[in-house]
């Protein structure tokens, strides 16, 4: 008798641990909104024109993205080449967009504060604040315009670097997107 009562409270227990453990699965299951970014400029693995590379006129492209979360109280953009021959190297930071805005136009200026509306942009690998546009030194190189709706605004000054805005946002992302282009420069 005594054994059947141990294995009948095993049971009990082992059924109790499975079940709260299904209920943190599906808790830790719990999908982040997922932002679809695009530009009128090039498609989702299409080449980015010339236009907006070193070898034209080294502009922004046009970019917009849809719906955010509620909550969000700010939007991030980080741009960045993975096939750096140095590893990554960064392109464009933004952060501290109002959470209304759902594009960026074509040629956003190189100022530290982002055409008045809080917004503001932080420096590159090149050592300048604003955009850079892809320069690779050889081969096709893939190019990824990510962007994040951020809990909070962030508050950095203007000039942060991707690892500060990275930091700053830890904990912070209520969803994220991206847009990959490639390029490769003519010989």
């Amino acid at each position: 008798m005594r054994r059947l009562w141990c294995v009948g409270m095993l049971l009990m227990l082992l059924c109790s641990c499975s079940s709260r453990n299904a209920v943190m699965a599906t808790k830790g299951k719990a999908k982040k909104m997922t932002i679809q970014v695009t530009s009128p400029a090039f498609s989702e693995g299409g080449s980015i024109p010339s236009k907006y590379t070193c070898d034209g006129q080294n502009v922004s492209p046009p970019l917009r993205w849809n719906a955010i979360p509620e909550g969000t109280k700010s939007i991030a953009l980080i741009v960045d080449d993975p096939d750096a021959p140095h590893g990554d190297w960064v392109h464009w930071v933004v952060y501290d967009l109002p959470a209304s805005i759902r594009d960026l136009a074509e040629r956003v200026p190189p100022d530290e504060k982002y055409l008045g509306n809080g917004g503001r942009q932080g420096t590159t690998d090149f050592g300048k604040i604003g955009y850079g546009g892809p320069c690779p030194p050889s081969g096709t190189h893939r190019y990824f315009f990510k962007v994040y709706a951020l809990d909070k605004t962030l508050g950095l000054s203007p000039g942060a670097t991707k690892s500060q805005l990275l930091k700053a946002m830890e904990g912070h992302v209520l969803a994220q997107g991206q847009l990959m282009g490639k390029y490769a420069r003519k010989q």
